[in-house]
Parts: C-alpha cells; sequence; structure tokens
C-alpha cells in the first residue's frame, strides 16, 4: 500500500518509528512536508498529504503530532478528506471499515510507539464495508456538498425545530 506521512515538530519520533515500521511491513512511504521546527504550523503541513489522498496520490495518508486533534480538524475542511484522531486499534479499524477515513491522525503525546504501530496496522488492514454504512457516508458526502439530507428510511432521523 502507498502510505503519505508528514508530522509537526510534535510528531517527529512517533513519524520515524511509524515509517520504520510500514517499510518493514513492506508499504511504499510518500513523505510530505517540510523539515520541522517548534514554530511550525499543522495546518500548512497537513494540507500536501491531504491533497494527496483526495487526488489519490497515495492510498491512506497518516499525520503525527502532539494530540492528533488540530490536523484532523484542518485536514477535515478539505472536501473528500475523511480524517480521524484515533487512540485505540477498534478505533482505527471502524474507522474505515464505517467511514472510509482515509488520513489517520496520531498524538505522539498520547499514544506510545508500541501501540500506534498496533494502530497504523488496524487502519491499513481494514477493509471499507457496504450496507448501512455506504448510505451513512452517503449522507456524509452530502453534508460535505451542502446538499440537504432527506431520511431514507433510516431510523433515528430527528428533525431540528
Amino acid at each position: 500500500m502507498k502510505i503519505g506521512i508528514a508530522a509537526d515538530h510534535a510528531g517527529q519520533r512517533l513519524k520515524a518509528a511509524i515509517t520504520e515500521h510500514l517499510h518493514a511491513s513492506g508499504h511504499t512511504i510518500v513523505p510530505f512536508g517540510p523539515e520541522t521546527a517548534p514554530d511550525d504550523d499543522y495546518p500548512l503541513i497537513v494540507r500536501p498529504l491531504a491533497d494527496a489522498v483526495v487526488r489519490g496520490d497515495v492510498d491512506r495518508g497518516i499525520f503525527f503530532c502532539g494530540s492528533g486533534i488540530g490536523p484532523a480538524v484542518a485536514a477535515n475542511k478539505i472536501p473528500g478528506v475523511r480524517a480521524a484522531v484515533v487512540e485505540n486499534e477498534w478505533s482505527a479499524r471502524d474507522s474505515v471499515e464505517h467511514v472510509d477515513v482515509n488520513l489517520l491522525t496520531l498524538g505522539e503525546r498520547v499514544i506510545g510507539e508500541e501501540l500506534a504501530k498496533s494502530i497504523v496496522d488496524a487502519y491499513l488492514g481494514a477493509k471499507v464495508q457496504g450496507g448501512r454504512h455506504a448510505r451513512r457516508r452517503g449522507q456524509i458526502a452530502k453534508l460535505e456538498n451542502s446538499e440537504p439530507i432527506v431520511a431514507d428510511g433510516a431510523k433515528g432521523m430527528s428533525r431540528g425545530r
């Protein structure tokens, strides 16, 4: 699998460890972003990675920083990106199976190296599921395009007043 990776200053050690792990697992790594400094800005670093994911230049992306939160928020502003902060294997697998997450963000200050390896393996090994999950992904795409979402027999739809 072709994996795009990037990091800000707070994710460099975890990025290096996961890069080595991915190489050993036979993946192709495509690095994004400049050399970092303590005053770097993650929106500027995550953008080239997110754009590559949307264009299909890489199969999936992984961004490393202190918490994972800021880059996920920034990347989700780019149409076609479905980014998630993940801190366990179950969520990594579920994020792909249900939502088709294509950009994972990991926080070096939150998770350790061995857990990060397991999370990345679960993320890359997961396959997108159909059924109700496909319907929901379609609804998410409508939100992204500012289209109305119409209840199509789905349970649990509520209407605002």
